[in-house]
């Protein structure tokens, strides 16, 4: 089959997303609130104490935590798109799909275009709330086009790989649990102190994982600065979970 005939099937099947996402509004919703409460949560209520570790200000922990929760976003939204992707499966449509003549590729690509759009509609929701709450980024117009590369290559690399969990469930509620340890990573990783506060054994977990890089480069855009080798590692970082989870889903849906 062509690459043209797969690229008209994946614009097809990111449609029926688009459409989905516009009928049944509250997953969306729900990912966008959930990072909006942990701003407010660890700005207004946990702030005052934390922020003496990071600048001593409230504003300088609004800096210090955006990057932190835009990771937990992508993370948090891994859940909606698995469940969707588990939907599909156990409701006999993929298997309806696989009969039809669609390039194959195209109904798993749709789910992930669809995923990036949710996603990034729920990441500026987080960025507008930062920015409500203090955020004052020094980043040039440069900058934002990195921190929009970073975050868009980040999800991409997520929203594979929770395709590949849905998969390989069994049922909804299982694709709908196996996502969620994703979330307590940026946690794990810098996200909401230094990781050098942390006992050296999580330290260590902390440096050695892949949320970490991401926050590090994220953080050094929004503040102007170069990220260094932090890039490097959050493009490795997404490369090979993008290659790994893409290359599990399309043998789960294959097989």
């Amino acid at each position: 089959m062509s690459a043209t005939r797969a690229v008209a099937d994946s614009a097809t099947m990111l449609r029926r997303q688009l459409k989905h996402i516009r009928r049944y509004p509250t997953p969306l919703i729900t990912y966008t609130a959930v990072p909006v409460v942990f701003l407010l949560l660890f700005v207004y209520v946990l702030g005052g104490t934390i922020s003496a570790g990071v600048g001593g200000s409230r504003a300088a922990y609004v800096a210090y935590l955006t990057p932190g929760i835009l990771a937990t976003t992508i993370a948090g939204a891994a859940q909606g798109t698995a469940i969707a992707v588990a939907m599909d499966v156990t409701g006999g449509i993929v298997a309806r799909f696989k009969t039809m003549a669609i390039a194959r590729v195209s109904v798993l690509t749709g789910h992930v275009l669809g995923a990036l759009v949710q996603n990034f509609l729920a990441l500026a929701a987080t960025i507008a709330a930062a920015l409500a709450m203090g955020l004052r980024p020094a980043a040039g117009a440069l900058d934002w086009l990195g921190v929009v590369a970073v975050l868009a290559m980040f999800t991409f690399a997520i929203t594979w790989l929770s395709v590949a969990l849905a998969m390989t469930a069994g049922n909804v509620g299982t694709a709908s649990n196996l996502p969620m340890p994703l979330l307590i990573l940026p946690f794990l990783g810098g996200g909401v102190v230094p990781a050098a506060s942390m006992p050296p054994p999580l330290r260590w977990f902390a440096d050695h994982q892949p949320f970490t890089p991401v926050i590090e480069t994220l953080r050094a855009l929004l503040a102007g600065r170069a990220p260094g080798s932090n890039l490097a590692e959050a493009v490795g970082w997404s490369a090979a979970i993008t290659l790994c989870g893409y290359l599990w889903a399309r043998r789960r849906y294959n097989g």
